[in-house]
Formats: structure tokens, C-alpha cells, sequence
């Protein structure tokens, strides 16, 4: 059964004003493990979640020349951090979107339900149907949105206390672990890259914000490291 996955961070003593400074390394520390280097939208959500947002970009919508003359979608991580946290309130939300690309099985030229985001030419896109035939099936490497969001401290009532001053939603946990696929050797592989792109994307953001407590957690509440370390250990037992 698929579950949501999430990574909680907090960090010590943390102050509002330094809000913006974690965010910003988080989403930087994506380009380097799998995901885009730009966010694609930002959203400030007043109070809790039943309240309607204040301030809402889609940067995945523009387009704008990049240094060397190509065209690029999103903003810098740093500019719209800026421009979310110009309001700068104990009771917000601050939601970022970024692609993060991850091995994901088609079928039938459709994609699978844990498909969040489809970028089709997308330059780090790529295709694996050497083992699965041909175009009826096959594995396809392309982003998902995940949403990275910084808490107030007062925003529903001091919600980040459980889920983190900053929590990262990957979306559906799928991909890491296809507990309803026969995995052949190909399969093994690239479910054990998603697994692999996860642990050090973890430990990259949480390095590169300074956080000193992290979760890995699932919606359920089940033993995701349990979960994940025992068909990581089945994965590569199979493929040897």
C-alpha cells in the first residue's frame, strides 16, 4: 500500500528572521541529487491551512533567459525565497515546489501513479526499456514536485514542533519502494537508485542548513527506515 512520504528538520533556538537562510539551502542542495535547480512555484499560506494563500507565484510558467542564452522555467531558490518571505509573519507558512527526478515505471505510454510532475525534453529526463517491452512498457526518469515548507513558529497553533521548522513532502513512497511490482534485475536497479538519491538527499539538505534532529516518516506511521533499509537489502541480494 502506498504511503506519503515526508523529512522533517528542525534546528535549535531557531529564529524567524533565519527562516529564509535554511530554506534557501534546502531547495539549493536539490540540483546536485537528482532534482532542478530552480523552484517552480511558491505559496504563503496566513494562520493554518484552511485559510486562502496571501501570495502565490507559479515561476514554472515564465521564461527566461539563462547566462549562456537558453531558456529556462523557475526562479532562482534565493529570489523566491525573497520574494515568499517579504512577509515575514510568526503564524505563516512558506510553500516551495522543486522538480526532483526519480526512476518511475510506465506502461502502456502512461505514467505511473506516483507521477506527479511530466517534463517532457527536460534535459535530465531519461529512458530505460531494455527489459520491460519496449514501448508497452518501460521506466522513465522525470521530475515530481515536492513541496519544501518552512513553519512559523505560531502557524497552526505551532505545528512545526511535529513536523519540523522545515518538512519536505515527496509525494507518494512508491518509487522507493514498488511493493506491488516482481522485480526483474533492471527494476532492482533503478528502485534501488530512487532509495540511494533519497538517503543522500537527506543528509545533503540536512547538512547544508545546519539542522540537528531529522525524520523520515510516512503518513501511516509505520517504520519507514525499517521499511526502506529491508527492501534496499532485498534489492541489492536480488541484483547480485
Amino acid at each position: 500500500m502506498s504511503d506519503t512520504l515526508y523529512l522533517s528538520l528542525w534546528y535549535p533556538n531557531l529564529l524567524l528572521a533565519s527562516l529564509p537562510d535554511k530554506l534557501t539551502a534546502v531547495l539549493g542542495a536539490f540540483a546536485s541529487h537528482g532534482g532542478e535547480k530552480r523552484v517552480y512555484s511558491a505559496t504563503v499560506w496566513p494562520v493554518s491551512w484552511s485559510e486562502s494563500p496571501v501570495f502565490q507565484q507559479i515561476y514554472g510558467r515564465r521564461a527566461g533567459a539563462g547566462g549562456d542564452g537558453a531558456v529556462e522555467l523557475g526562479a532562482e531558490p534565493r529570489l523566491a525565497v525573497e520574494e515568499a518571505l517579504e512577509l515575514l509573519h510568526d503564524d505563516f507558512a512558506y510553500e516551495f515546489q522543486i522538480g526532483w527526478s526519480l526512476w518511475e515505471l510506465e506502461t502502456g505510454g502512461n505514467a505511473g501513479p506516483s507521477t506527479a510532475l511530466r517534463a517532457k525534453n527536460a534535459p535530465n529526463s531519461a529512458q530505460d526499456d531494455s527489459a520491460l517491452g519496449g514501448l508497452d512498457a518501460r521506466w522513465a526518469r522525470e521530475p515530481r514536485l515536492v513541496r519544501v515548507t518552512g513553519f512559523g513558529p505560531l502557524f497552526e497553533e505551532g505545528t512545526y514542533e511535529a513536523d519540523g521548522h522545515i518538512r519536505i513532502d515527496f509525494g507518494s513512497d512508491t518509487p522507493f519502494l514498488e511493493e506491488d511490482l516482481e522485480l526483474d534485475s533492471v527494476a532492482a536497479r533503478h528502485v534501488e537508485e530512487n532509495v540511494r538519491q533519497l538517503v543522500e538527499l537527506t543528509a545533503a539538505v540536512e547538512k547544508a542548513s545546519g539542522a540537528t534532529a531529522r525524520l523520515l516518516w510516512s503518513e501511516l506511521g509505520e517504520s519507514l527506515a525499517h521499511r526502506l533499509a529491508a527492501r534496499l537489502s532485498k534489492l541489492v541480494g536480488g541484483a547480485n
